[in-house]
Formats: structure tokens, C-alpha cells, sequence
């Protein structure tokens, strides 16, 4: 085995390492054979240095390599669908994507995560849902997408292990943001989870991890590559987060938003990403239809309350209660009133996203608990039209001290003025 110190001297001088060594170093790293501080120089020299298409790939593949792996279409039978998100403040997608797929025909199998600061995890807003299993077997995975058409479950302690260290490390030693980095990490997830085909969604702005259209395509255009490479049709999409998705910030807020949506009542700019998202998916299963299509039979679904009875077997599957009525609420909710009459210029998801974690929605540090309950609803979005005094939000809080708070907050997030900004766009870009 070549000395780690070796390797990160190379990758400091900016040499490219060959895919053996790098698999030399990420395993041996998982076994503890690797000592924190070696792996910490090393990530700040790709930090700093990069790493090359080939280099990447080669990471994502050690990650994949460091536990077990999953193949849910030989498994199945089937082409199996999944997709991810970057996240944001309100990106509830997974929840509503899934039930209308699988209303569709087309298995949807995945495993998500946890949030941490503004931005929610989908595991903590499925927990809302009272009796929610989020861990399953393996066995029972496979067999819940088989049966019911869909899962979304955590990610077991087997599947790539080698990213908790990564990602854990890279936490502490400021170097999360690298492309190559956040590619693997995303990646070797996806892969090892055994979906054929993915949809990414890389969110664009405030409220989001990129910033900018072009570190957004950055992004996406590495995962699409380590996709290709691993024989996984992957394509993207980029999506704005400039404002909260939809309505809903918060756990039980979001689920009832979602549920909502796959029945047709959602909010305009969530239904269209959602509908969006379904579209592409289904032009990637194995149905042989093309993303219009697909958007026709998503559309139909939703219509006919098909997707909305996946939903409810797929909550019942996994021993939650699909009944909206059951879902937490918080005791206190405080109005956010406009102090002018006008328009919605802009509406900060970051403001908004931190005013719920301030509230309980969200997490901190790892080990904090979430207050399913509590969080914000936006009434008025960017282009809406305001009244003076008229509510603009709504705070759901624990008690009248953390309300005041968030709602002070919340209304500093929104920017009026006389006219209302032209409309843009939910999907910016769509990569290949």
C-alpha cells in the first residue's frame, strides 16, 4: 500500500492519482487503517487542487465499494426510478413525487436523509406522520416497492459507510463545498441504492447550497457524468430557490402540503415541479412513453385520485396513519402582517428557512430534536398582490416568546413594493 502521506503530497502538488490508490486510501480509511488528520489533508488538497472526471469517478466508486450495494431492478424485475434533491426551505418533492409515480405504474425505491440547519430532511418530515417507519431491511425494502409500487426509507448503516466518515469530516475541515466532493457524496449514495435511473434536482439560489446557474450546472453536469459511468441513465434539473418551495416550511406543514398536492390541491409553483419531476421519471422508466407523455398520465393520476390512494397505501405500508387530521399541530399560530399595501418583490428562503429551524423545525447539531409541529407558512408569495394589514404568513409555534421571534423574522424575509416582478420560471435548466 503507497504511504498516505505520499498521496496527499501528489494531490498537494496537483498530480492526478490513479483509481487504485484512491480506492487504497477511501477504504483504508473506513477501516481505520487511515487516521483522521491524514484524510483531513487530504480533502483540503482537493479542496484546493481538484479532482479530474476520472478522479472523481474513481472516489465515488471506492465510497459505493466501502459497504454493501443494492440492485432493485434485478431484484424487481422492473426499471427502477429515484431522485434527489440538493435541497432547499420547503422541498417536500420526494413526498408527493413518489405516490404519483407509483400511481403511474413505475416502481419509485429510495433512501433519504436527515436535515441539518435551514434545510429539512425527508425522513424528519415523514416521522411527522405518526407510526412512520423509516428504517427497513434490505428484504423489506425491496418487498414494499414490489408490492405497494414505492418506499422511501433511510440509509442503512451498510450502504457506503466510507461517506458518513467523508461527509463528517469534511463538516469540520470547511471543505464541503467541492463540486467533486458533493458529486461523490451524492452519487455514491444513488448508486449503491440500486435505482436504473435518476432524476436530480439542484437547487439554485438563497436558499440553496448553489448559489449561481453556473455552479449549479457545475454540479450537475459532474453527476450526470458519474452516472453515465456507472450505467445509471441519470439526468437534471435546476430549480429555483430564490423563495420557499410552495407554501409550507416545516415537518407536518410539508407532509400535509405534499398530500395535499398529489390530490390536486397544491400550491401552483410545487405542483409544477412536482408534475415536472414525475414527467422525466417516467420518460426514463421502462414504459417506452416520452416526457410528455408522461407529464399527461402524471396529470391523470392526480386527477383521478389514483396517486392519492398510492399515498395512503404507501404511508399504511410503512405503519404511519396517511389521515392529515393525525398530524401535529403547533398550540400557538401568529399572523405576519404587511405593514403596506403592494406587491411581493422578493421573498428570502434563507430567512425563511432559518426562522423554522429557530422555531424546532430543524437541526443545528445532529443530536438536536425536531419539533415536528412548528414552522412557517408563506400566504403571500414573490408577485403576489398585498393589502395593508393583510397576513403574509403564518408562524406555528410552541409558544407566544419563539413566535414573536420567528415572526419578526419571517417579515423581514419579504420585500414589497409598488409593482410585482415579472414571473419566472420554477425549472431554469434541464441538463442530459
Amino acid at each position: 500500500m503507497i504511504p498516505a502521506a505520499e498521496l496527499i503530497q501528489r494531490k498537494r502538488d496537483g498530480a492526478e492519482l490513479g483509481a487504485d490508490e484512491l480506492a487504497e486510501l477511501v477504504l483504508g480509511y473506513t477501516r481505520g487503517d487511515v487516521p483522521d488528520y491524514q484524510m483531513a489533508a487530504f480533502l483540503m488538497a482537493v479542496y484546493f487542487r481538484g479532482l479530474s472526471a476520472a478522479e472523481t469517478f474513481a472516489l465515488t466508486d471506492a465510497m459505493i465499494r466501502s459497504g454493501e450495494t443494492l440492485d432493485l431492478g434485478k431484484a424487481l424485475g422492473r426499471k427502477v426510478v429515484d431522485k434527489h434533491s440538493t435541497g432547499g426551505v420547503g422541498d417536500k418533492t420526494s413526498i408527493a413525487v413518489g405516490p404519483i409515480v407509483a400511481a403511474c405504474g413505475v416502481p419509485f425505491g429510495k433512501m433519504s436523509g436527515r436535515g441539518l440547519g435551514h434545510t429539512g430532511g425527508t425522513l424528519d418530515k415523514l416521522e411527522s406522520i405518526p407510526g412512520y417507519r423509516v428504517e427497513l431491511s434490505t428484504d423489506e425494502f425491496v418487498e414494499q416497492v414490489r408490492e405497494v409500487g414505492m418506499a422511501i426509507v433511510g440509509q442503512t448503516a451498510d450502504l457506503v459507510p466510507a461517506d458518513k466518515l467523508l461527509y463528517a469530516l469534511r463538516d469540520v475541515t470547511a471543505t464541503v463545498d467541492n463540486v467533486s466532493l458533493i458529486a461523490a457524496s451524492i452519487m455514491s449514495k444513488k448508486i449503491a441504492g440500486g435505482a436504473d435511473a435518476i432524476v436530480l434536482d439542484v437547487k439554485v439560489g438563497d436558499g440553496a447550497f448553489m448559489k449561481t446557474l453556473d455552479d449549479a450546472r457545475e454540479l450537475g453536469r459532474a453527476m450526470i457524468e458519474l452516472g453515465r459511468r456507472a450505467g445509471r441513465e441519470t439526468m437534471c434539473v435546476l430549480t429555483d430557490m430564490e423563495q420557499p418551495l410552495g407554501r409550507a416550511v416545516g415537518n407536518a406543514l410539508e407532509v400535509r402540503e405534499a398530500a395535499d398536492t398529489v390530490r390536486g390541491q397544491g400550491p401552483d409553483d410545487f405542483t409544477e415541479l412536482v408534475l415536472d419531476s414525475v414527467a422525466h421519471l417516467l420518460a426514463l422508466s421502462d414504459l417506452g412513453i416520452d416526457e410528455q407523455e408522461g407529464r399527461r398520465r402524471a396529470e391523470q393520476a392526480v386527477a383521478t385520485g389514483a396517486a392519492f390512494e398510492a399515498y395512503e397505501r404507501w404511508i399504511r405500508a410503512q405503519h404511519g396513519d396517511p389521515d392529515l387530521d393525525v398530524l401535529p399541530l403547533a398550540p400557538v399560530v401568529r399572523d405576519v402582517i404587511a405593514s403596506r399595501a403592494g406587491a411581493v418583490a422578493s421573498l428570502g428562503a434563507i430567512r425563511v428557512g432559518l426562522a423554522a429551524l429557530h422555531l424546532g423545525a430543524g437541526r443545528r447539531t445532529k443530536e438536536d430534536a425536531v419539533d415536528h409541529a412548528v414552522g412557517v407558512v408563506c400566504l403571500k408569495k414573490r408577485g403576489d398582490a398585498v393589502r395593508e394589514d393583510e397576513p403574509l404568513a403564518q408562524v406555528h409555534a410552541r409558544d407566544d416568546a419563539s413566535a414573536g421571534e420567528a415572526a419578526a423574522e419571517v417579515l423581514a424575509a419579504y420585500e414589497l413594493a409598488d409593482t410585482a416582478p415579472p414571473a419566472g420560471p420554477i425549472v431554469l435548466e434541464v441538463l442530459t
